[in-house]
């Protein structure tokens, strides 16, 4: 049965739909629908216990682009790697890209995703011209900012609870070739992040930070730096990075045992040291934005049991000192984070009722799962982000109480009322008892 990405929860589906053809009427399934594209959710958002999936992998077709404008008309199962490596030969570019390539357009828009560059080209949903919704009740709907608006900004971030996305019209952004101007800096601790954030992020539109999740005292926050940009026209006959597939697969699941704070601490420090040797150079795209992406099936990293993904934002004025509170509780409880992913949220408003960035600082952790011993650790972290006036993540959640989501996202009434009475999740359910 089809699983989330972090294999959490574990639930059985009565029904899966292969959905290939965009101008076709819903099903009369008799129980709650949702869409599923790649399966590269974190969480229960993109699973429908007790009900139908209508898988959308195959609705992949390219229906119209304009080489002039950029202009991108295509179905929504379409993954984000393959549109990209059609569109990047002409010149073009994803606006917004999330940290892997292996999930769909229609996906893209569900979570409004955002990427390294949200300071200057804010989440996803900003770039979406306009969409086709297939409801339950009045069938296709062409929706966008001046047409069935509300119903637009509940789709965007909306989590697919308002029907089926099936076409999206999207502007795209020229560049001069796949190649990406890199720099990568070091920095010991926490107070060092925050000086070369502050620096880099005006010159390079692409920053991210992983930091080292078991790290405590002097080295609490210590990690590793990246920073990006789309690199300029290359003179004729410079040796250029190609790209080649060597993406491998994790053959087998990783015991779950293995994956402790022991282990974590000797492959973060790894990490760090190496990250040492980075310097500023020209990578390929997909090596620079999509690094997890060469380590197919990562997830069985994890084993059986699956893990835990806890994303939370945090406005910016309360984001040092919440960080630095939510590192330090981590660290005390001696579960560290496999992955912990430091980013910044400008100024630029997403458009979705349901959208999770916000101006700010997110900050992404993995956590093996470590059943009621984690999840007594999540209650005390959702203390911290709440006293700090933030937010968790719906599209990267399993577990985030009702009062944690309605203060979060203080629209959800609104979004509620625009809810296809078709489709459901156990997300939304969860959210509604």
């Amino acid at each position: 049965m089809p699983a989330s990405w972090n294999r959490l929860p574990r639930v059985r589906h009565r029904r899966l739909i292969e959905w290939q053809d965009r101008t076709a009427p819903l099903p009369d399934a008799g129980v709650p629908l949702l869409a599923r594209g790649n399966g590269r959710s974190h969480g229960d958002a993109c699973l429908n216990n007790g009900g139908t999936l209508l898988l959308t992998r195959g609705m992949d077709r390219l229906i119209a682009f304009d080489r002039g404008t950029g202009i991108v008309d295509c179905e929504a199962g379409i993954l984000l790697g393959d549109l990209l490596r059609w569109s990047l030969p002409q010149g073009w570019m994803l606006p917004v890209v999330p940290g892997t390539q292996r999930i769909t357009v229609g996906g893209a828009v569900a979570n409004d995703v955002h990427g390294r560059n949200h300071p200057v080209a804010g989440s996803f949903g900003r770039h979406v011209l306009d969409l086709d919704l297939l409801r339950s009740s009045g069938g296709h709907l062409r929706t966008s900012s001046a047409e069935y608006a509300d119903l637009f900004a509940a789709t965007i971030g909306g989590l697919g609870l308002t029907g089926l996305i099936t076409r999206v019209r999207l502007q795209m952004i020229p560049v001069n070739n796949d190649l990406m101007l890199t720099k990568g800096i070091r920095f010991r601790h926490l107070d060092a992040f925050w000086e070369i954030n502050d620096g880099l992020g005006r010159e390079w539109p692409y920053t991210v930070a992983r930091i080292d999740g078991v790290a405590r005292g002097r080295s609490l926050g210590r990690g590793w730096f990246l920073a990006g940009r789309h690199a300029p026209p290359q003179p004729a006959g410079t040796h250029l990075p190609r790209w080649r597939d060597q993406s491998r697969r994790m053959p087998f699941d990783m015991p779950s045992a293995l994956v402790n704070r022991y282990t974590v601490r000797a492959v973060n420090a790894l990490y760090y040291r190496a990250a040492s040797l980075r310097g500023r150079h020209l990578q390929h795209y997909q090596s620079h934005l999509f690094p997890l992406d060469g380590l197919r099936d990562w997830n069985r990293i994890y084993g059986r049991r699956g893990f835990y993904r806890y994303q939370c934002v945090l406005a910016r004025e309360q984001a040092r000192d919440g960080i630095r509170i939510l590192l330090k509780r981590i660290a005390a409880s001696g579960q560290g984070s496999s992955l912990a992913v430091v980013k910044t949220f400008g100024d630029l408003p997403s458009p979705g009722l349901l959208s999770f960035p916000r101006p700010g600082v997110t900050l992404a952790l993995n956590f093996a799962n470590r059943g009621s011993r984690t999840l007594r650790l999540f209650s005390d972290l959702d203390d911290i982000v709440s006293a700090a006036g933030g937010a968790l993540y719906p599209g990267q959640d399993v577990r985030m109480s009702v009062t944690m989501f309605r203060r979060g996202f203080p629209q959800w009434e609104r979004f509620a009322s625009l809810v296809d009475p078709a489709f459901s999740s156990s997300f939304w359910r969860r959210m509604n008892p």
